[in-house]
């Protein structure tokens, strides 16, 4: 695996829409964000994922698609998890300044 953060496992495979990904470095946060969010495509058959062994940092993804290449779903979700992401973190800093800004009216 070298020092690339993702591999595609058995990368040789024939089938485009069957992959399992390997993510290094990462865990159950988000792997059960990624799968939660490739699921809610309706070209996904199965998403799921796995931690190999408590002692390796890896996270195996595997994803099952219909047409789509699996590849292209997890495109998806990872977009959409950055998507989600960037509105999580707008909506707490205006919660925050609007915190801030109450505070110093008292």
């Amino acid at each position: 695996m070298e020092n690339r953060r993702l591999v595609v496992a058995r990368e040789g495979e024939q089938d485009d829409r069957m992959k399992t990904f390997i993510f290094k470095g990462e865990g159950h946060t988000l792997g059960n964000a990624l799968r939660t969010l490739i699921l809610k495509n309706p070209d996904v058959i199965f998403c799921g994922y796995t931690i190999p062994h408590p002692s390796e940092n890896k996270l195996h993804l595997r994803i099952e698609t219909r047409e789509m290449s699996a590849v292209d779903a997890l495109r998806e979700g990872l977009e959409q998890l950055q998507s989600l992401s960037d509105h999580v973190l707008e909506t707490f800093e205006t919660a925050v300044s609007d915190f801030k800004s109450k505070q110093m009216e008292v």
